[in-house]
């Protein structure tokens, strides 16, 4: 599939969870491998992608999803008169950068490229897979599930984005674990219509709903950027429903189509 890893052909059909309608996998190879057939992917990058770009949309901005690659980002935003996100720990003051905390610092562009390596570029892969991609964090679950049964989907494929370990595989984080399994338990996991693997994430989801800020904090993820300083990343990612934003990419970029509809 076009822009995706791990669509060859030779994957065993069970593996595309084809006798559910609405289903789960990580990354690009499990969405390479649910979305052959589907209307909706929904694209989960809770720190920080998705949540940043619910951040944006709030405020206003267009927002172009595009791979890691920071050689040719600012000429894909140049061309698109667009502002680039520079790499987070670089950002100066007044910059923006994949950081939520650095879009609601800055006043709002028109239009901004976000790349980032995972959400971002997964997105970036599935946007000529011909189905529907839409965004979503822990803070824009309900809204997106409501978009979702409203829009008459028939199957859905929700992907949780993942992060990387240092050779460059797939690290299964459970802060995507978490905004998937929202997002899956918001639309309602029937049996006959989910796939256990939708079933449990949302399982995992409601488990966890208690304590999310604490979680998001303690995990690995979260550990990492507070060890980094962006203590105020992880406490904006935790602000569970507190968007109505449904970011869906039309496109090259995505717009909240709460508005636009």
């Amino acid at each position: 599939m076009s822009g995706l890893h791990g669509e060859d052909g030779r994957l065993p059909p069970a593996h595309r969870q084809g006798d559910y309608r609405v289903r789960f996998d990580w990354g690009p190879a499990g969405a390479a491998a649910l979305v052959r057939d589907c209307d909706v992917a929904v694209v989960v990058d809770v720190l920080s992608f998705t949540t940043t770009l619910t951040v944006a949309l709030d405020a206003g901005t267009a927002v172009y999803p595009y791979r890691w690659d920071p050689s040719s980002a600012a000429g894909y935003a140049a061309e698109r008169d667009a502002v680039v996100a520079v790499g987070r720990s670089r950002a100066a003051a007044g910059e923006i950068s994949l950081s939520p905390a650095s879009v609601r610092a800055t006043p709002a562009p028109a239009r901004l490229v976000l790349p980032s390596p995972n959400g971002s570029a997964l997105c970036f892969g599935l946007a000529e897979s011909g189905v529907e991609v839409v965004g979503a964090s822990l803070r824009n679950a309900s809204a997106v599930a409501t978009w979702v049964r409203e829009s008459g989907a028939d199957r859905v494929a929700v992907i949780a984005a993942g992060e990387r370990w240092p050779d460059g595989t797939l690290r299964p984080a459970v802060e995507d674990l978490w905004g998937a399994g929202a997002v899956l338990s918001a639309l309602g996991v029937a049996q006959d219509r989910c796939a256990p693997e939708s079933r449990s994430a949302a399982e995992v989801f409601v488990a966890s709903s208690g304590d999310l800020t604490a979680r998001l904090r303690d995990c690995a993820s979260g550990r990492e950027l507070i060890e980094k300083g962006f203590a105020q990343d992880v406490e904006i990612a935790a602000e569970f429903d507190a968007s109505a934003v449904v970011p869906v990419l039309r496109g090259e970029a995505f717009v909240d189509a709460a508005v636009t509809a």
